[in-house]
């Protein structure tokens, strides 16, 4: 998130060593700044790729030092390094101990819900048995996705609908987990994702909001959620319990926390293609 090219210049062969082809997004500078934006929306990258690890079924790998966001100054080939390039640094910033306790609560999540770590791989099929997919992929607009979505360029935004009724194992027999939502946006606006019906209860909790590192409040939602800018990843779980829902005061804080202006954009999704 903070290099767009290799810098590989301290190993000494003229930065012509390492793969240049990096896949990665200064957020708009290259190397470290002082700008408040672009470090917001590094930090907020850093939470969206930790979401999508810790909340991807299997065995997860993690380099040590990047639960509390640890670099190597974009020298992208440091194995030949024994200097502060690769050496781990304890003095944790304040936003590297942030940063730790947001990984601390997708642990957590993960630990909580079975549902997050299956020993079956998603399949997406219906099983009749059971009477439910183990996973569907939700639009914007709260359907299901059709075949000639996935195929449409200008989708960026959709959800991961994982039904706690799904087949656990090779048993075809139902399940009682929770049913999660994840909701991720990679467009560069807010968009308003329409929440799916489904088992559950008539109330969406959310659990996680990766746009907001110290979120702590248990919000809920029933007709639809405002996913963030930027790949913004969004855990919800469908509950009956009832909890303050979102609205007004509320809402405008969760914006503003998460550094955005807050306005509701009714129909922006259908604009945007999601």
């Amino acid at each position: 998130m903070t290099y767009n090219e290799k810098h590989n210049e301290a190993n000494g062969e003229e930065n012509r060593d390492g793969s240049s082809d990096n896949k990665s997004w200064n957020c708009g500078l290259e190397g470290p700044t002082d700008d408040v934006e672009v470090n917001r929306l590094r930090e907020r990258q850093l939470r969206n790729f930790f979401a999508a690890l810790l909340l991807s079924q299997g065995t997860l790998m993690l380099l040590a030092g990047d639960e509390f966001g640890r670099m190597q100054k974009g020298n992208n080939k440091a194995y030949c390094q024994d200097t502060e390039i690769s050496w781990l640094d304890w003095n944790i910033t304040e936003k590297g101990k942030s940063l730790i306790q947001f990984v601390k609560k997708l642990t957590d999540l993960r630990h909580r819900y079975p549902i997050l770590r299956r020993n079956r791989f998603l399949a997406g099929q219906y099983v009749e048995e059971v009477g439910v997919k183990d996973v569907t992929w939700i639009n914007a607009n709260g359907s299901e996705m059709t075949a000639e979505q996935w195929q449409d360029g200008g989708m960026a935004c959709l959800g991961m609908l994982l039904d706690g009724r799904a087949q656990a194992t090779g048993i075809r027999k139902s399940s009682k987990d929770a049913t999660l939502l994840m909701v991720i946006n990679g467009h560069s606006d807010l968009v308003e994702f329409a929440l799916p019906e489904c088992y559950g209860g008539m109330q969406w909790s959310l659990l996680l909001d990766a746009n907001i590192a110290d979120s702590t409040d248990l919000l809920s939602f029933s007709a639809s959620l405002f996913a963030d800018r930027h790949s913004a990843v969004s855990v919800l779980r469908k509950g009956a319990r009832q909890i303050q829902p979102v609205g007004g005061n509320k809402f405008q804080d969760l914006c503003s926390r998460s550094g955005t202006t807050g306005s509701k954009r009714g129909s922006h999704h259908e604009a945007l293609r999601a």
